[in-house]
């Protein structure tokens, strides 16, 4: 296998494992130190500051005159309603909801692939795709359930399709300009396109957070999401599709649920279970099977 694609599946499996780890680090953020839009508005800027800093150490790029469109395009889903849509679809409605619901956003980028990137389909990528959303729906509903309030829940589940559909056409249209650009270049000017798209609705939830009382346990977790979960996933998987299509990088999210669980049980949190273990199966050999390449890809990529 080529190096530059398993550095690309590397990426694409660091930024999942991450994603994987960010809702346990910081579901205790939210809504007592800064709610959802707020926390979106703390993502945007202080991402949108790491990425012009780090600019400073890569040659000055242009972006063609012609490329803007697109550009404003990407961070529009990318960067805003994705966002959005999330956080507040999950105010609405329940975890469970949101796990199934998301797990159509490779079912989508599939789609959107082949139809906008003439990507070639294959059965045995159809069929990785297939076994990650069953494994994904195993461990969703036998895992543990909680009560949680959902005000809206068909409105909430209106906005995890959203989010799911977004973040889909952000991997596909952003594929063309991640040939052209510099990662870092293509980030710093979306994240601040996002930041711009979303200050109207996410201003007034940050201006009330309380800065100066807040504790190191929340600020060390805030650090993490803007470090982490905002920089550094968008940076590896914008830097993944530079090799790999965007229906692999996109497989990767039915590895998530499969963290989540390793997470909890080095913590003491969950147990393995058979049902778990089948589940687990079925994601890796479904994420296996989009991520593997033909002889012809092999030959189109030497």
């Amino acid at each position: 296998m080529n190096k530059n694609y398993v550095f690309a599946l590397l990426a694409t499996f660091t930024a999942t494992t991450i994603y994987g780890l960010n809702h346990t680090i910081a579901k205790v953020v939210m809504p007592q130190y800064i709610q959802g839009f707020g926390f979106i508005m703390l993502r945007l800027a202080g991402a949108t500051v790491l990425f012009w800093l780090s600019s400073l150490l890569i040659p000055s790029e242009k972006i063609d005159r012609s490329d803007w469109k697109r550009l404003a395009i990407c961070a529009f889903f990318g960067m805003c309603l994705n966002m959005l849509s999330f956080f507040k679809g999950l105010e609405l409605s329940t975890p469970i909801n949101s796990g199934v619901i998301v797990g159509f956003t490779p079912i989508g980028v599939l789609i959107l692939s082949v139809l906008f990137l003439k990507e070639r389909i294959t059965l045995l990528k159809v069929l990785g795709i297939v076994l990650g959303f069953v494994g994904g729906l195993l461990l969703i509903f036998t895992g543990k359930t909680a009560l949680v309030d959902a005000p809206n829940i068909p409105l909430g589940n209106f906005l995890f399709f959203i989010n799911a559909s977004s973040f889909a056409c952000y991997l596909v249209l952003i594929k063309p300009l991640t040939q052209k650009y510099h990662v870092i270049t293509l980030m710093k000017w979306m994240f601040t396109l996002g930041l711009l798209y979303s200050w109207p609705l996410t201003l007034g939830e940050f201006s009330q957070v309380q800065w100066s009382t807040l504790p190191w346990e929340v600020i060390w977790r805030m650090g993490f999401v803007i470090l982490c979960t905002t920089y550094l996933t968008y940076l590896l998987n914008v830097y993944a599709l530079q090799t790999v299509p965007p229906s692999t990088v996109g497989a990767f999210i039915y590895l998530q649920p499969i963290i989540a669980i390793a997470y909890a049980l080095w913590v003491g949190a969950d147990t393995l279970t058979p049902i778990k273990i089948a589940a687990c199966a079925l994601i890796f050999g479904g994420v296996y099977m989009v991520s593997v390449r033909t002889s012809k890809s092999k030959k189109r990529a030497a």
